[in-house]
């Protein structure tokens, strides 16, 4: 991988070679996040916006990525999901254009199908035929499923309250399930030592610095899609902050490669039970020292109490020009049926929280009425049905009872009728 120039501590700026260090900067322990620093110029000799069309999937930008050529990848086609135009929302929050950016469509239906890919590949750089992470659900399915395509064992720690088509998916794949009688962060400690212990390949966020170049691949489609003309704003829900940071390492790549000319706001948005990020945010505080909080939110993907890459979610906003905004429980529920609606794309919980926190950020004026704007579905409604069913009924469904001979058909069709105006 000769395009890798180090890893850089995020803490102290120092910097190692990746065959010297499996995960974390050793002066710091778990807190010592790296980042990847790539050779540009030698990128740019090699790859351009031309070559990227080949393939498909998010395996055709390898050499923007940290594997060898000839590392194998899982199967599954992962990447290349739609964006959808969607100008009735745009008209509905008075902003210039709106895009979602459905993740839905992935194999395991969240974006967290591009980090377990690249865990997968990692892994078997290193020959480790077992891979852990914790989970409120989302990591943990793709785990499952990019495990399942390359008949590698997974290793899952979850939250016992994870919402069960979660837990389905997890069965299904046929990965080792562990239910955590706790909180998710308490998940993510025993999954550590779990990893520690038995020389598993650790997945987790915010720990595993190659999670962050997977999800990076979601910004390079955005992009691409976009005639690689930047959005002016990207909203997204955040919760661990791997997927902000990861669309903050990509526009980073993209700019220092010249394919994009300037840097979209970035707008993290956090559930107000969940809102550890939002509070360092607004009130200037320093996120690696800053303790955990309890946290409480139908949004289960986007729940953490001390979030494990907070260093790169906070710089992902504060280097771009972005913020953070806060949205309730009934807010987020009430985007669900609000994007389905507005565009036909449905979210769990955590993905429609992009489109509740853009409402936000227009209202606060953080998002200005000129603004072009990519909202984040990060993963499909049908994770979570019943959050679903809950912000459908609360919009007004339109059911109604016949009965099978149709002799009150007339009847039925007008109560639809009426309950439509």
């Amino acid at each position: 991988m000769d395009h890798i120039l180090h890893l850089r501590c995020l803490l102290c700026g120092k910097e190692h070679r990746p065959e010297d260090v499996a995960y974390v900067c050793p002066d710091h322990g778990v807190e010592g996040v790296l980042d990847v620093v790539y050779d540009y110029d030698l990128i740019r000799r090699r790859v351009t916006p031309e070559s990227v069309r080949d393939g498909a999937g998010m395996w055709r930008f390898r050499g923007l990525l940290p594997v060898e050529t000839e590392t194998p990848v899982p199967p599954l086609l992962v990447g290349d999901t739609p964006i959808v135009d969607a100008p009735r929302l745009a008209a509905a929050v008075g902003v210039a254009r709106v895009w979602v950016k459905d993740e839905g469509r992935q194999p395991t239906a969240s974006l967290k199908d591009r980090a377990s890919a690249m865990a997968v590949a990692k892994a078997a750089e290193r020959g480790v035929e077992t891979i852990t992470t914790a989970s409120t659900g989302n990591a943990a399915a793709a785990l499952a499923g990019m495990c399942a395509a390359s008949a590698v064992r997974a290793v899952i720690f979850v939250p016992a309250s994870a919402p069960p088509a979660k837990l389905a998916q997890l069965h299904a794949f046929g990965a080792a399930v562990v239910l955590v009688e706790g909180s998710y962060d308490q998940a993510v400690l025993l999954s550590m030592a779990a990893a520690e212990r038995r020389g598993w390949y650790n997945r987790n966020t915010g720990f595993n610095p190659y999670m962050t170049e997977g999800k990076k691949t979601v910004v390079y489609e955005i992009c691409e899609a976009l005639g690689w003309q930047a959005p002016d704003v990207i909203t997204v829900g955040v919760g661990d902050g791997c997927i902000i940071g990861g669309l903050h390492k990509g526009l980073r790549d993209l700019f220092a490669m010249g394919w994009i000319d300037r840097m979209p706001r970035l707008v993290g948005v956090q559930a107000e039970g969940s809102a550890f990020l939002a509070d360092a945010w607004r009130f200037g505080e320093d996120v690696v020292t800053k303790p955990a909080i309890a946290t409480h939110t139908v949004a289960d993907s986007i729940a953490a109490g001390l979030p494990r890459d907070r260093v790169k979610a906070m710089a992902a906003v504060r280097d771009t020009g972005g913020g953070f905004v806060t949205v309730s429980d009934d807010e987020i529920l009430a985007a669900i049926p609000a994007v389905a609606r507005g565009c036909g794309v449905f979210g769990e919980p955590a993905a429609a929280a992009s489109w509740a926190g853009l409402v936000a950020a227009v209202q606060s004026g953080v998002v200005g009425r000129g603004d072009r704007v990519v909202i984040m579905n990060t993963g499909s409604g049908l994770k979570d049905v019943a959050a679903a069913s809950r912000g459908a009924e609360a919009a007004g469904t339109t059911a109604v009872r016949v009965r099978p001979d149709g002799r009150d058909l007339d009847e039925a069709l007008d109560r639809l009728e009426m309950g439509a105006r």
